[in-house]
Parts: structure tokens; C-alpha cells; sequence
């Protein structure tokens, strides 16, 4: 007589609570991040050129911008610390956005909110990275292209731009014929000029040698060429120093509208993943508005 074992059947197996290695990974989305990037590097784009445009810029190719004042300068890098804030909100928004979540909002093993903010956030700050460098490339890019040498005049004979109304002023005749090439005595003048903010200033040997040489190509009287070298060593100076005033609020405008973008595009993302998943933003992006909203008072 067989006795009958009862076939224990074996419990379904599901999956609909696992999770595969890449969801609770740490990867990558290029895409929200790409797309991030050149969202921002666009939107600054078009700013900086609204900003040129109209007159917002700390440097200009121009030959009056050294008449620019104080003011306008402070006023530049402000914009440009703005325009950071709005390209660098606006692409860390959309890299925060467009990424997909790693779980569903409603699965019992999604990741914490927390957790999910700093992924956003880091997309944030990567999308916010690559328009950094993408910026910089053009930057370089467009330097290059205005700074390189044409094929009639080499180094040695390229006069300073900065300093190009101070070698006219310096080389000013009425009687000069037309045919005249002066390019190599400017070239040589600009660079003794230069040396006009060191701490030493223009050695007497260089002064001397340009009151020799105003005086040869312009047929001033030495004293004439005395006071007019003079004068173009003391504007070239007060020209140098100025220029150095305006790199370093540029500089400094630059730095600055970086570090605030970095820190945008990371709430940025952030406030973006969250308006993805439906959540509420966080409460320390809701202080602001503590102080802003107030509870109606019931009618007595």
C-alpha cells in the first residue's frame, strides 16, 4: 500500500518587486543632461548678445570704451551674474526634468525622495558643466580667430590695439607724404609705451629715443616732441590701467556668475525632477515664501 505524499506546489515568483542593479545604480542619463547643457549654453548665448547689444558689456573693441565709467562696468558684471541665474535655471531644469525616474513614485522599493533629488541634482550640475565648457571652447575659439595675425604683418611688426589712438596721436603730422610706412616704428613705440605702467615706467633711454624718432617722421621742434611724447606716456599709462580694471571686474563678474550658476542648476534640477514625479518642492525652497504668503484672517 503507496502512501500518497502531498506535492507541495511552489510559490509563484514574483518580480514586480525587484529591482535590476542599473535602477539602483548611480548611471547616467545623457540625454536630460546633454539636452540641459545646451539648453543653458543657448539661453546664455542670447543673453550675452541681448547684453552687447544694447550697450551691458565691461570690454569693447571699440575705440572709445575706456571713456565707459566705473558704474557701467558694475552694472555689466551684475548682468552677467544674472543672465547666469536665468540660462543655468533654465538648463538645470530641463536636465532634472527630462530625466526619467529610476522607479515609480508608487512602488514599495522606489528611492527615497532625498536620494532622488541628489540625482537630479547632479544631472543639474553636469548639464551645467558641459555649457561651462562649451562656452569656454567658443570663447577660445572666437579669440583665436580675432587674434590671428594676417599674413602682411607678423609680431614683430603688430602694433598693441589698446594703445592704437596713443601711437596716432604720437605720430600725427600734416606734412608727412602719403606713402609713408610706418608700420614698424608704431609697432616699436607701442611696445615702449607699454612699459609706461611698470613699476618703473618708460626709461629715460626710451623717452629719448622717442622724442628722437616723433621728431624724424613728424618734423616737430624737439621740445614739441618732448611734450607730446610726454603726454602719450602718461595716457597710455592711465589706458593700460584702466584696461586692468576692466579685466578684473570681468574677471571677478565671471567667477562669480559660475559659482551662483552651479548652485541654480542644482536646484534647478532639483525643483524640475520634482515637478516630473508630481511631488511638492522642497521646504527650503518653499522659505521664501513663508514670509510672502499669509493665512487670510476669518471674518469675525
Amino acid at each position: 500500500m503507496s502512501i500518497e505524499q502531498p506535492v507541495m506546489a511552489a510559490a509563484p515568483q514574483t518580480i514586480e518587486d525587484t529591482r535590476s542593479t542599473g535602477e539602483d545604480g548611480w548611471s547616467l542619463q545623457w540625454t536630460a543632461i546633454i539636452a540641459g547643457g545646451l539648453a543653458a549654453a543657448a539661453m546664455s548665448s542670447i543673453l550675452i548678445s541681448f547684453a552687447v547689444t544694447v550697450g551691458l558689456g565691461v570690454s569693447s573693441s571699440s575705440p572709445t570704451w575706456r571713456d565707459t565709467s566705473v558704474a557701467l562696468w558694475i552694472l555689466s558684471g551684475i548682468y552677467l551674474v544674472l543672465q547666469a541665474i536665468v540660462s543655468f535655471g533654465f538648463g538645470g531644469y530641463i536636465a532634472g526634468r527630462a530625466r526619467a525616474p529610476y522607479a515609480a513614485p508608487d512602488r514599495a522599493n522606489a528611492i527615497p525622495a532625498g536620494d532622488g533629488d541628489s540625482r537630479d541634482g547632479l544631472h543639474g550640475l553636469i548639464a551645467w558643466s558641459i555649457a561651462v565648457v562649451l562656452g569656454a571652447a567658443l570663447l577660445a575659439l572666437t579669440g583665436a580667430t580675432a587674434t590671428r595675425p594676417s599674413t602682411s604683418a607678423t609680431n614683430a611688426t603688430a602694433e598693441p590695439t589698446s594703445l592704437s589712438y596713443e601711437i596716432d596721436h604720437l605720430f600725427r603730422s600734416a606734412r608727412r607724404p602719403v606713402n609713408v610706412d610706418l608700420t614698424g616704428e608704431r609697432a616699436e613705440a607701442g611696445r615702449i609705451l607699454q612699459t609706461s605702467s611698470s613699476h618703473d615706467g618708460v626709461s629715460s633711454e626710451d623717452r629719448a629715443y622717442l622724442i628722437q624718432q616723433v621728431g624724424v617722421t613728424t618734423g616737430l621742434a624737439t621740445p614739441d616732441a618732448e611734450r607730446r611724447v610726454d603726454t602719450a606716456i602718461a595716457d597710455s599709462k592711465k589706458a593700460i590701467n584702466r584696461a586692468r580694471s576692466a579685466s578684473i571686474i570681468l574677471a571677478f563678474s565671471l567667477a562669480t556668475a559660475l559659482l551662483v550658476g552651479s548652485v541654480i542648476s542644482w536646484a534647478a534640477a532639483v525643483a524640475g525632477g520634482r515637478h516630473r514625479d508630481g511631488m511638492p518642492l522642497p521646504n527650503w525652497m518653499l522659505h521664501s515664501n513663508r514670509f510672502s504668503y499669509r493665512k487670510p484672517t476669518p471674518a469675525v
